[in-house]
């Protein structure tokens, strides 16, 4: 009688190792496990079969060693479900919240009866989204529910007299087919021709933006392959007289900034580094702080360097407003100004290196039609990130491509806001600062081109400065940037149609600024993500 072979029965088989590490519920680890075969299952009664298995395949699995597996790996797709129901729920609802608030970047900057008046809009504006999306939902439950009931819509089998049959009041048909029915002959009628309209405008769009930037690419080869960059027409020497061969005119620096309460020193020092006669520099910190204890540590920061020789002068507004534009009109609007021929700007977060103004100064030296010298901007933390190396990425080709190759043949590009020296006389010329968008920067520029002003980039100066790390942050830097140039060209275009006959090619210059680049890119970007991709998704 063959011997019997309950393995599982027997307590001195020890069986496979298995080492099992349980510090917590949530973190075990096992360092060795033998999965089971087949063989370890079957029962033979032939005791020549089972001699001839090979003493390996023959060791017995214990069967509280398996439990104890199943049980860790059970509980680990438990957590796993478990984590991803807790982040569907956190994601469900800071969405409510965010749609319910109705609030934009700008709710904590308004008062008054702008305030109540942008409320009621924003209001009224999250409504209709938050209906749209409610409605977006129902017909796509009446698309699942039709699916379901095999009425799938290709093109061949589009079974339109069907539905007409339905739709006829004396058909016999259920509630659900009269309802599905008038909303796939609704659809069809009304809602697919503007849905095909507006992807042939994307199309267009997208093929004209992308001609403009084969031409910004094939320009940005054609000027590294003949190496043509800005070239000053006399390079800066004798820096501590100030005088005789070199070029020093009388250059005054603005710092602008807000509550800037960890960048201000590191911006301060590096402006105060800056190599320039002392007699010929002005420091202008224009502090619009509302906290108390920053503008005490900015001024006391400014005390300090002005201790150690800097020349350099701390003002605060008592009426804070137009933000950035305001605070620079009213700095311009000193007595002392007059005496200076140039201004700089550096935003807070900016660090210039000491050769700065040498490199970027002598341009202007016999060149009386330029009004603006950009430099580069480099960034410190562009690697901090997956956001922060995608913004650099998208700057890089800004900088390199855009600007640089408008600079070569145009003359013209948009003005960044820092890291750029004003001849003062075209800014006055141009109207100064103006506090009527969120983009003062290429609102100056914009006038300036039109006034007559050349430009001139300098990719290989760079400025050190910072990208935004957090999503929150980077989407209000996107919102002022985009929501701006819809501003300025409503503004703008008046006056270039006023001035058309005058300045033709300035105002095909603004032109292909503002529509290629400004206009068309956020119009089909908004139009096809927010329109017509999702209808098309959720109703075909």
């Amino acid at each position: 009688m063959a011997p019997s072979f309950d393995w599982w029965a027997k307590e001195n088989h020890r069986g496979t190792p298995v080492v099992i590490k349980m510090e917590n519920p949530n973190n075990w680890s096992m360092v060795e496990l033998e999965a089971p075969s087949e063989d370890d299952f079957l029962y033979d009664s032939d005791e020549t079969s089972v001699a001839s298995r090979p003493k390996d395949k023959t060791r017995n699995k214990n069967a509280k060693q398996l439990t104890w597996v199943l049980l860790l790996k059970a509980h680990k797709a438990a957590g796993c479900l478990t984590f991803i129901a807790n982040a569907l729920l956190n994601l469900t609802a800071a969405i409510r919240r965010r749609v319910s608030s109705g609030r934009t970047d700008i709710d904590n900057e308004t008062s008054g009866d702008m305030a109540t008046e942008n409320f009621t809009v924003k209001s009224e504006f999250y409504s209709c989204i938050k209906v749209f999306l409610w409605v977006s939902l129902l017909l796509l439950g009446f698309e699942v529910a039709a699916y379901f009931k095999g009425w799938h819509f290709g093109a061949p089998d589009l079974q339109l007299q069907y539905f007409y049959t339905l739709t006829n009041p004396l058909a016999f048909k259920g509630v659900f087919d009269s309802l599905y029915s008038r909303w796939v002959l609704i659809r069809v009628e009304y809602l697919a021709p503007p849905l095909q309209f507006l992807a042939n405008a994307c199309i267009l769009l997208f093929l004209i933006q992308s001609l403009d930037r084969l031409v910004l690419c094939l320009g940005c080869f054609w000027i590294k392959f003949k190496k043509i960059k800005p070239v000053p027409k006399q390079a800066t020497v004798d820096l501590e007289s100030g005088e005789g061969v070199g070029y020093f005119p009388m250059v005054l620096v603005q710092i602008p900034m807000c509550n800037e309460k960890e960048v201000y020193q590191q911006s301060i020092a590096a402006v105060c580094n800056l190599d320039w006669p002392k007699t010929k520099i002005l420091i202008q910190v224009l502090d619009d702080s509302d906290d108390p204890t920053t503008q005490l540590l900015i001024k006391e920061e400014v005390c300090k360097w002005q201790q150690e020789g800097a020349n350099i002068v701390y003002r605060h507004r008592v009426i804070r407003e137009g933000y950035k534009a305001g605070n620079l009109k009213s700095a311009m609007n000193c007595s002392y100004v007059k005496d200076y021929e140039f201004v700089t700007i550096f935003d807070a977060d900016f660090q210039p290196n000491p050769d700065f103004l040498q490199r970027t100064v002598p341009h202007f030296k016999d060149n009386e039609e330029l009004g603006l010298v950009q430099a580069r901007w480099s960034f410190v933390n562009k690697d901090e990130n997956l956001l922060t190396r995608l913004q650099h990425i998208n700057l890089a080709f800004h900088f390199e491509v855009e600007q640089q190759v408008n600079g070569i043949f145009l003359n013209f590009f948009g003005f960044n806001g820092t890291a750029g020296v004003w001849r003062i006389k075209a800014l006055e010329e141009s109207g100064g600062w103006l506090e009527r968008t969120t983009v003062e920067d290429m609102d100056i520029a914009v006038r300036a081109h039109l006034h007559g002003w050349k430009f001139i980039f300098l990719n290989d100066v760079e400025c050190q400065c910072e990208v935004p790390e957090s999503y929150e942050a980077y989407r209000k830097q996107q919102h002022r940037w985009h929501s701006g140039p819809m501003q300025l060209f409503r503004l703008c275009l008046p006056e270039v149609i006023d001035q058309r006959l005058v300045f033709g090619r300035k105002s095909i210059d603004f032109s292909s600024f503002s529509c290629y680049r400004k206009l068309i890119l956020p119009f089909y970007s908004f139009t096809l993500f927010c329109i017509i991709l999702p209808l098309t998704m959720c109703h075909p």
